[in-house]
């Protein structure tokens, strides 16, 4: 977000099969919640192509990448590394301490998709749960992103939309951005 350090999320691993609204599902609450940029790995191009024509379509800006090295871009990471797994600490617990770092530093985000290798718990500055129960890593990298953001990420701006969507009570309404 604006005014702060970066804040990547990394998509790790990819089940072609699978994997593949889950993957555009993390890609997109990234991009909505907060997140300046996404990195899918192994093999997630159709994922990352609709992440790039919905920041295109409403608006960034957003980066999107892919990396058949996520272990590598973990490693070498400069900033600190967020792990979300149930087994961590609660979020609540310490959101805090990761809020006050990402002052500073920029934030990676490591979202699992399969079984996450031990390197990445040891590699990570914080292993973090959201509830400590089983349930989706969408869920837990939206409550994540807004706990680091404190809502701000809900009156977000964004640039260069072809539409915008006019909230409203019922019914649904898009528009070019000049109607708005």
């Amino acid at each position: 977000m604006k005014d702060s350090p970066q804040v990547t999320v990394l998509r790790l691993g990819h089940r072609p099969g699978r994997d593949e609204r889950m993957t555009t599902h993390v890609g997109l609450t990234a991009r909505a919640l907060g997140a300046d940029k996404v990195v899918l790995a192994n093999a997630a191009r159709n994922q990352a192509d609709t992440v790039i024509d919905i920041t295109d379509r409403f608006g960034g800006p957003f980066d999107v990448a892919s990396t058949e090295e996520p272990k590598r871009l973990i490693r070498d990471f400069e900033g600190r590394v967020v792990h979300l797994t149930m087994y961590g600490e609660p979020v609540q617990e310490i959101e805090d301490d990761v809020r006050e770092a990402h002052a500073d530093d920029p934030l990676l985000v490591v979202v699992g998709a399969e079984k996450v290798p031990f390197e990445v718990y040891e590699h990570a500055d914080w292993n973090v749960g959201v509830t400590n129960q089983p349930h989706s890593e969408v869920a837990s990298l939206a409550v994540f992103l807004d706990r680091l953001f404190e809502g701000r990420e809900l009156d977000r701006e964004w640039e260069n939309p072809d539409r915008v969507v006019v909230p409203q009570e019922t019914g649904k309404r898009v528009v070019d951005p000049d109607e708005k």
